[in-house]
């Protein structure tokens, strides 16, 4: 009997965290963590920069601003997030405030409230889906009413 290998690589596994701040840590002013992954068990106060993914755990909270390339939320993130690639909401996360994100994932029992802007690859205003308070807007013309017909005539 023959032994076959797949040609396919292994899966990804999650990645690695570098930086954990704990459940009872309180840290109020800036973190920057480079390309390095930050998981937030305690609550921040303040401004994150990383390069990696932000990982904000059950029970954790950050109010303030959030600059990453890929934000998870299973805890609590209040504020201004600008997220380069993707941000992920949690059956249990809780995202409020104005956020920008190349893209979204919510899962079920996730909950986004306030603006978001779809980052766009031309980054034209015309391009970006925005969603206010849970509703998307609208990026074309509704359908003319027989009024707007009649007045053409």
């Amino acid at each position: 009997m023959a032994v076959f290998r797949s040609s396919k690589s292994k899966p990804e596994s999650a990645p690695a965290i570098h930086s954990l701040l704990s459940k009872d840590v309180v840290l109020t002013g800036e973190i920057n963590t480079g390309s390095q992954n930050l998981r937030i068990e305690g609550c921040v106060e303040g401004t994150i920069h990383s390069c990696g993914e932000v990982s904000i755990a059950p029970g954790g909270l950050v109010k303030g601003t959030i600059f990453a390339k890929h934000l998870v939320v299973t805890g609590r993130a209040e504020g201004t997030m600008k997220i380069t690639e993707c941000l992920e909401i949690h059956g249990t996360g809780y995202v409020e405030g104005e956020v920008e994100v190349g893209s979204l994932v919510v899962d079920e029992g996730g909950t986004l409230q306030g603006v978001c802007i779809r980052r766009d690859q031309t980054r034209s205003l015309e391009g970006e889906s925005v969603a206010k308070g849970g509703t998307l807007a609208l990026t074309h013309t509704p359908p003319p009413t027989l009024e707007m017909i009649e007045s053409r005539g």
